[in-house]
């Protein structure tokens, strides 16, 4: 309760976001702008938006493309072409509806917006190995890229010419958002400091950005916008931990610049079915490094980019993939927040129908999609606007082969299709967080527990049961932490101790391929826990484990065999999180490791008849908790609301099984609901 509390929810103004929003009519930019702003709709209260391009524009474009214009005096301050593709008027327009539809929290909270760049312009960045064969060897070919592992001409030491006009640039475009009427919450210092992408790129190691803080954008800002706040990191959570552990020491000198942290949810691998799945526990870590460094309680976590990639679930056509797009947008808000986020920031606000454009191809996902097309007074629009270059990348656009009838049976209005909008499933879901977690709410404890019908009978597997409900597992894949939650009798936790000595799962991903996994043995470098890994055993990153009863108690040690660790290292073990779980408590999501067989997390009961392995490690917390594949299919989150003005709180219900789960809803042992939540849906409950 002494951090800051939840600011809100949001996306991000693109160049894409706004060239789409511009190809409706005027009253469909309108109904979509308060789709994603007004009170009726998502109540947004978060942005993000580019310094100069990034990969979601038409084309790479910086404010100043002189060279050595140290000074930046042909730097662009009216932001010509900011202006020019609406996404000024994006950001003023959502600014005034959310004004307009939540005046109470104007003043405290209002619209925050935060800008992230992409790239400084070429003449700022070191060449790459690649620009120096094309005879690049000053500066880079473009804004494309990026040589490591920083990607200024000159580093980013005191004495860097480039990195302090850089750093003036930041100050400039700030100045000239200003003097539109926009007023930036934040800036972060790179978007994906770690990855010298093929788009608009710049990298830069813990040690580099800190520099560079301390050095150059720390003070600059400190003198001229000292109400802007500096967000650190803004990639993925496997590394957030340890950016944070260097850049915020207080003896780091650009620590005392620091407001805050800003994350992505990507998995950063190419199995894209991994984008958030992977590093709550990191959540937990970060919060609690927080306390231990004693770090400000006004420091910020933020969530600043998400999207699902490749294309959107209009192109694809595929109905169930849509709906899981929506169900991980709303685990991953909620295990987020309940593990200490301040906010969550969704990628482009609005795509066209195949998710772009792109000047990468990188097509990806967005809740709402412009297609001025199929608007009920279209005549003569094409299917693609000349903006959009990719083409079809993945083939047909099947939505487009849908008629309006169909596609509202599917779950897209037709009322506003007939705008040229498609409202896709995943603005559903995390309207049922945005709408009713509004900002100064906070997270408190909550948690799907066991059964009311007693310790053998789970939510998805009745009393003397031995097959597992909840419908098929789709996190049986190589990249899913283990964890352990309270049993639920699903599939998702259901293990096979195979003729190998590997404890397996199996299922189906989003596209209906078999999949099977099996744990690892030795715990993820990043994540910190063991993960679902391949069961080949040529590779050998799985673990070969015996069963060894333990006589006094009557369970059994996991013990891992051929080890070359030491030989009191050999169990596996359940794991405590940090931040002692945050709102979940002890039993919402520890860890698997390998350690001691001495202690009692490494004792467990194992049923070969139902798969199911559980320890009592967290008793006293509240029962029994079973090895998971990343999450449970029945999910909680709850929030007090009280802060905001309203009179009740909020607990948010997920259900990712394919089966219908009945539930009992208490708060402080009293009952306030009898309730049931279908297959592949999601409830929010209000209540004092």
């Amino acid at each position: 309760p002494t951090r800051e509390p939840i600011l809100g929810f949001g996306g991000a103004f693109t160049e894409a976001a706004a060239l789409n929003l511009n190809s409706l009519n005027e009253k469909g930019q309108r109904v979509a702008m308060e789709l994603l702003f007004g009170k009726d709709g998502l109540g947004y209260s978060l942005g993000r938006t580019h310094i100069n391009s990034c990969d979601f524009c038409v084309k790479s474009y910086s404010f100043d493309d002189t060279e050595d214009d140290f000074d930046l005096s042909d730097f662009d301050n009216e932001v010509t072409h900011d202006l020019e593709t609406g996404m000024v008027d994006m950001m003023l327009l959502a600014t005034k509806i959310a004004r307009e539809s939540y005046p109470a929290e104007s003043n405290e909270y209002g619209m925050r917006i935060v800008a992230s760049p992409w790239s400084p312009p070429s003449w700022m960045k070191a060449p790459t190995k690649a620009d120096e064969k094309r005879g690049y060897d000053l500066h880079a070919e473009n804004m494309t890229g990026s040589a490591l592992p920083v990607c200024i001409r000159d580093g980013v030491s005191e004495e860097s010419k480039y990195a302090r006009s850089w750093a003036k640039f930041f100050s400039k475009f700030i100045s000239a958002y200003a003097n539109h009427g926009i007023d930036f919450y934040g800036v972060t210092i790179q978007n994906e400091p770690e990855f010298p992408a093929p788009w608009d790129a710049c990298a830069y190691d813990p040690f580099s950005e800190g520099e560079f803080i301390a050095n150059h954008l720390g003070p600059v800002l400190s003198e001229s916008h000292p109400d802007t706040k500096i967000l650190i990191f803004d990639h993925n959570k496997d590394h957030i931990v340890q950016w944070a552990k260097m850049l915020l020491d207080k003896n780091h000198p650009a620590s005392k610049y620091i407001d805050g942290t800003a994350y992505h949810w990507y998995a950063g691998g190419m199995d894209r079915l991994l984008d958030g799945a992977q590093g709550i526990p990191n959540m937990h870590r970060m919060v609690s490094e927080l306390d231990v460094m004693d770090v400000d309680q006004s420091h910020i976590v933020i969530g600043s980019e998400a999207c699902h990639c490749p294309s959107t679930g209009y192109a694809g056509g595929m109905l169930d993939i849509a709906w899981a797009r929506a169900s991980r947008n709303a685990h991953t808000i909620l295990a987020d927040m309940m593990a200490g986020s301040n906010g969550f920031i969704e990628w482009n606000l609005i795509l066209d129908s195949v998710g772009g454009p792109n000047h990468l191809g990188n097509m990806c996902d967005s809740p709402l999609l412009a297609v001025p097309h199929r608007a009920i007074d279209a005549d003569g629009i094409p299917t693609q606007m000349d903006f959009e270059k990719a083409g079809h990348p993945f083939g047909k656009v099947h939505g487009d082969g849908k008629t309006r009838e169909e596609l509202h049976a599917e779950g897209v209005p037709s009322k506003y299709l007939d705008l040229g909008i498609v409202v896709q499933p995943m603005y559903y879901y995390v309207g049922h967080i945005t709408k009713f977690v509004r900002p100064g709410s906070r997270a408190v404890h909550a948690l799907v527990d066991g059964s009311i019908h007693g310790p053998t009978s789970r939510t998805f597997r009745s009393k003397d049961q031995d097959v597992p409900g909840g419908g098929i597992n789709d996190l049986a894949r190589t990249g899913i932490e283990a964890t352990l939650w309270p049993c639920e009798g699903s599939t998702r936790q259901e293990w096979l101790l195979n003729d190998r000595g590997q404890l397996q799962v199996f299922g189906h991903d989003w596209l209906g391929k078999p999949t099977t996994s099996c744990l690892g043995k030795r715990p993820d470098k990043d994540m910190g826990g063991l993960m679902l890994t391949t069961c080949n055993a040529t590779i050998g990153t799985s673990g070969l484990f015996e069963v060894a009863q333990i006589p006094e108690n009557h369970r059994v040690h996991f013990v891992l065999k051929k080890s070359k660790a030491d030989s009191k290292k050999t169990c596996l073990v359940a794991q405590p999180l940090m931040n002692n779980g945050g709102a979940y408590g002890p039993r919402g999501g520890a860890q698997i490791n390998i350690g001691s067989c001495d202690h009692s997390e490494s004792e467990w009961v194992f049923d070969p008849s139902t798969g199911e392995i559980y320890s009592t490690v967290f008793e006293e917390f509240g029962g029994e908790v079973c090895l998971t594949t990343g999450w449970p299919f029945l999910q909680v989150g709850a929030f007090d609301t009280s802060a905001t003005g309203n009179t009740a709180n909020a607990a948010v219900i997920l259900n990712e099984a394919g089966e219908t789960a009945n539930y009992v809803f208490k708060n402080n042992d009293k009952t306030i609901l009898v309730g049931s939540i279908p297959p592949h849906s999601i409830q929010t409950v209000s209540f004092e």
